[in-house]
Formats: C-alpha cells, sequence, structure tokens
C-alpha cells in the first residue's frame, strides 16, 4: 500500500474516532452537543468522508491535490467553527449571549440562511463549558484534532506528488 493511501486510511480512521468520541461523550457521558458542537462534528465527518475517497480511490498527484483541497476547506472551516466557540466559552459570563434554541429547532422552523446565521453566531449553552481534559475544552481539543487532519492531508498529497516524480 501506498504512503499516499495510508495517510488517507489514517485520517479517515483519525476522523471516525473523533466521532466515535462525540458519540460516547454525547451519549454515555450524557454531554448534549450545541449547535456549534453539531457544526463542528459534520465537519470532521465531511473531512473523514474525502480522506476515505482519497483510500478507496489512491488518486495521482492532480487528483490528490484536489482531495487535499477539500479537505483543508473542509477542515478550516471546522477550525473557524471551533475557533469562534472557544471565544464564546472565554467571554466574561455578563458577554454571553441568551441561550437559543436547539440545532433541530432551528433548521426545522427558520429558512435557510437565517438557520445558518443563528447557528455560527452560537448562543449561551455554547458558551458552557461541560468537560475539560488537560486544561483544554472539547472546540479546543476539535481545533487541534483540524490541525491534524489538515497535517496529514498536506502530508498525502505531497507524498502523491513525489511518488508522481519517481515515475518521471
Amino acid at each position: 500500500m501506498s504512503t499516499t493511501r495510508k495517510l488517507y486510511l489514517l485520517g479517515f480512521l483519525f476522523s471516525l474516532a473523533l466521532f466515535g468520541i462525540a458519540l460516547y461523550m454525547q451519549h454515555v457521558m450524557l454531554l448534549e452537543p450545541c449547535p456549534l458542537c453539531i457544526l463542528q462534528r459534520m465537519a470532521v465527518m465531511l473531512a473523514g468522508g474525502i480522506f476515505l475517497l482519497g483510500f478507496l480511490f489512491n488518486p495521482k498527484a492532480t487528483g490528490s491535490k484536489l482531495l487535499s483541497s477539500l479537505i483543508a476547506l473542509v477542515v478550516i472551516a471546522g477550525s473557524a467553527v471551533s475557533g469562534r466557540h472557544i471565544w464564546l466559552q472565554n467571554l466574561p459570563p455578563e458577554q454571553v449571549p441568551s441561550c437559543g434554541p436547539g440545532f433541530d429547532f432551528i433548521v426545522g422552523n427558520f429558512p435557510l440562511t437565517d438557520a445558518f446565521k443563528m447557528i455560527f453566531s452560537g448562543s449561551g449553552e455554547c458558551a458552557e463549558v461541560s468537560w475539560q481534559f488537560l486544561g483544554l475544552t472539547i472546540p479546543a481539543w476539535t481545533m487541534i484534532s483540524f490541525v491534524v487532519m489538515l497535517w496529514l492531508a498536506w502530508q498525502a498529497a505531497a507524498s502523491a506528488a513525489k511518488q508522481q516524480r519517481r515515475l518521471f
């Protein structure tokens, strides 16, 4: 198996592990995800799906650059959501926005553009810190995970380009 393919597999397995951890936290630890958590989960799943495509189809240099660029766009967007979430969690209590409706209610009852504006702005429940590990909150760990996925995607593209150079 090529190094490029191994990197895509590793990215997929990493994303799958992150999603498994999120489900464990939700269903076993009973930590209910806020709207920003759900968006971060969606970014992890989308990046994982693109990693899986890279593993299954083992693209050459150009295809690998395209897939890695898509992963980069997804994880940068996910990192922006994580950054907003971290910012909300570090606001002084008097500046925290009031709690809003849940993700399902927002998506089901508002036009899509309004729903996304409401979700991306976050609300009071997004500012709540319900779990920490080594002093970092869930969105901080998620941002670190996005950086790892970005590095894996970059390495996969570089590996594919290196393999193609060897062929010529």
